[in-house]
């Protein structure tokens, strides 16, 4: 059973350390290598086989292109098994940067700086242009971006005697169909128990956690956020994947365990792999006392810094996030091109996914600043242990874990 796409980039608190002992040097080259005759690794956090199959075949098609060699690696831990590669001073010559570790390993001199050289620098969209800068330094390209939805089974929703008028547009609407759609077989709603997903109701009670510098976890919007979602938990209409014995949401809808939930446009390619007969459709997440809010995730493609096999990789790199090569992996597991004119695409290509593209409009990026991702990984770790029942239980240590971290990283 594999985990949440974004709960499994969640760092590990010693990351910083480990990274700490590195060599920066990375394969030890000088970033002059030919970009022809490589033999490239390339390292992926993959949503599932759809994702591991399209990124496998692009790479292959490259690299008969270009005379180079490539391995493609879905990783089982890709914080830790990226993390392991520095450590081991032998890193892939290519791989998924998450947006939560982008920061420290930039910060740290870990990442090539190459995105200002690509032929599409400046074709990507401006706010994920701004999440992989450091410095004011565009590092490295976004390879796609997600927005977070409501995936609604419909044969479940037909069941419940619901129609198309019953699709919810706010959290009251939200808990009430939630609770309709709860039997005995079946809960009403599922989604990760973590901040990828909980941050997403902060957002939309008016809260967050970090804004113009400040950190604002244990706020009264963020409390007003938790106590709602432990208020669907009484209600026995809201549970965790791993408490419907599935290793994420998508699973526990697949297998009808949940008739809704919230996740990205990813799990369109993960229920055609494996749940082919689910009927179901995306919708905009409702809206909260403080209007509407989702996440926006995105991965970059790093590069280790002076790599032997630089200029192979960012020949590989506008390969893969040209148009025509971003558009094929949409159709193949779901993402939205990370092009102006690719993400324009899209969204005429693929309607069913118009509440994705409609949310990047009010969509927040999660908190990702060097060393909160520690702090994130405590709070996945005490809403597993302390629940929501107590949100100033959970947000007060958030809120000191993410100001020692912001102390830190600003000096």
């Amino acid at each position: 059973m594999r985990t949440s796409q974004w709960s499994a980039v969640a760092v590990a608190a010693g990351l910083v350390i480990t990274l700490a002992a590195c060599s920066p040097g990375g394969n030890g080259g000088d970033g002059d290598g030919e970009a022809s005759g490589q033999e490239l690794s390339i390292l992926i956090g993959s949503s599932g086989d759809a994702e591991t199959t399209a990124v496998t075949e692009a790479a292959e098609a490259w690299a008969e292109e270009s005379g180079n060699t490539v391995e493609v690696i879905a990783a089982n831990d890709l914080v830790q098994q990226l993390g392991q590669g520095f450590s081991g001073n032998n890193p892939p010559d290519l791989f998924y940067m998450p947006w939560d570790q982008f920061q420290t390993y930039a910060a740290q001199g870990f990442i090539e700086p190459y995105a200002e050289d690509l032929e599409n620098a400046d074709q990507f969209l401006p706010a994920l242009r701004e999440q992989f800068s450091y410095e004011d330094q565009f590092y490295c390209a976004p390879k796609d971006f997600s927005t977070l939805g409501l995936q609604i089974n419909t044969a479940a929703w037909e069941a419940a005697g619901l129609t198309d008028a019953d699709v919810p547009t706010d959290w009251e609407g939200l808990q009430s169909v939630a609770e309709q759609l709860t039997t005995g077989d079946q809960v009403g709603l599922s989604m990760g128990r973590e901040y990828q997903r909980v941050g997403t109701f902060m957002g939309q009670a008016g809260g967050g956690v970090y804004e113009d510098g400040e950190v604002t976890a244990d706020s009264p919007e963020n409390a007003e956020a938790l106590e709602y979602l432990q208020g669907l938990i009484d209600a026995g209409a809201l549970a965790y994947p791993q408490d419907l014995e599935a290793g994420w949401a998508g699973e526990a809808f697949g297998l009808g365990r949940a008739a809704m939930v919230i996740e990205g446009p990813w799990i369109n390619g993960a229920m055609a792999n494996d749940f082919p007969d689910r009927e179901f459709i995306s919708v905009e997440l409702p809206e909260g006392p403080g209007g509407p809010s989702t996440f926006a995730f995105s991965n970059c493609w790093g590069i280790p810094i002076e790599s032997d096999t630089r200029d192979a990789a960012v020949d590989l790199v506008e390969y893969l996030t040209a148009d025509e090569q971003q558009l094929a992996f949409a159709e193949a597991f779901g993402v939205i091109p990370s092009t102006e004119s690719g993400s324009a695409a899209y969204a005429e290509q693929f309607p069913e996914n118009a509440a994705f593209v409609a949310g990047v409009e009010y969509a927040q990026s999660p908190v990702a600043f060097s060393g909160a991702a520690a702090a994130v990984a405590e709070f996945n770790t005490s809403l597993e242990s302390q629940g929501l029942a107590d949100p100033a239980a959970v947000l007060g240590p958030f809120q000191e874990n993410l100001e020692a971290a912001a102390a830190e990283a600003n000096g």
